[in-house]
């Protein structure tokens, strides 16, 4: 013990600082001091407090479903390193024109939850527990407070930061072949695919990926209180329309290949490669072809009110998958 105090005390006249006889880590910089992961966790822990005294919006991405023991079934994500709980009903999730209506809601609500599996969401933290240091959120507690700050105005003779006209940018958070889920500030809307593009598209999930932004034009907003909103969007109307300038690219009587993008009655929907979209009618082939399959295609007018070419379908390229 002797010793080691001798030494200390030489270091000491040679301006060594006593730090690099500590027993905590020895860094380059001996002045210096590097946390512990305890000492990080109980930081980041930190954060989480602040954010649940202040009731701050937190984004996560959401990474799972599951049913509890208890039987509680909830949307799980992170934050900070920390596993965050989101029961479904504190989802939010808009079930409006999802086509089961009849259903239970649970299984509705896990449904869509599903298909938003790695989309951003906001939530407000409700608790937490400083033992077991688990969290428990809701994300609907973050989209009324987002519709709060965006959809109204306190002074009646301003416009809200978000009204009719504007364009904004929206989260995608689900995509299917004909419809794009978005979350407009709080508020969930389904568009149409053929509102989210000028060229016609086989799939959404061509253009458009969960955890995408992309801008929308709104169009329309209904307020009836603060809990029932209902907004109308699109993304055509926020981009140049290029469809008039693509036709210039046909001539009549030329042929060229494409896609069939959808068939409705006999009518078939194609993207031509050269980026026009194009109607035929008639399909002079043996065996009819479906969607998804690459045709000929021979223009025989331009539509130029309608923004597309009318043709005949002349030939199989390739089958669909």
């Amino acid at each position: 013990m002797a010793e080691l105090k001798k030494a200390v005390n030489k270091m000491e006249e040679q301006g060594i600082p006593r730090a690099v006889l500590s027993e905590g880590i020895l860094t380059i910089d001996v002045d210096s001091h590097v946390e512990t992961m305890e000492e990080q966790e109980d930081a980041r822990w930190h954060q989480l407090l602040n954010a649940h005294r202040t009731k701050k919006i937190l984004t996560g991405q959401l990474g799972g479903i599951e049913k509890l023991d208890s039987g509680w079934t909830v949307a799980i994500t992170y934050y900070n390193g920390f596993r965050i709980l989101i029961p479904m009903d504190e989802m939010m999730i808009n079930l409006s024109g999802d086509g089961r209506e009849h259903s239970d809601t649970l299984n509705r609500q896990t449904r869509i939850a599903n298909n938003m599996l790695g989309s951003d969401i906001d939530f407000i933290i409700r608790d937490l527990d400083e033992q077991s240091r688990s969290v428990v959120a809701s994300r609907k507690d973050a989209m009324l407070k987002k519709r709060q700050m965006f959809y109204f105005n306190e002074d009646e003779e301003e416009k809200p930061m978000l009204y009719p006209g504007r364009i904004v940018e929206a989260r995608v958070i689900a995509v299917a072949p004909k419809v794009v889920r978005l979350e407009v500030f709080g508020v969930e809307v389904s568009v149409r695919a053929r509102d989210m593009a000028w060229e016609w598209m086989v799939d959404a999930s061509e253009k458009f990926q969960v955890g995408d932004l992309t801008l929308v034009m709104v169009n329309q907003i209904n307020i009836r209180s603060v809990e029932e909103m209902e907004i109308s969007v699109d993304a055509k109307s926020a981009t140049a329309n290029v469809n008039k300038d693509n036709l210039k690219r046909c001539v009549r009587q030329g042929k060229y290949v494409g896609i069939i993008t959808d068939v409705y009655k006999g009518t078939y929907f194609i993207r031509l490669n050269i980026g026009v979209n194009a109607v035929a009618h008639s399909c002079n082939m043996a065996s009819l072809p479906s969607k998804r399959d690459e045709v000929g295609f021979v223009v025989t007018r331009i539509n130029d009110k309608f923004e597309v070419a009318e043709g005949i379908i002349t030939r199989m390229i390739k089958r669909g998958a």
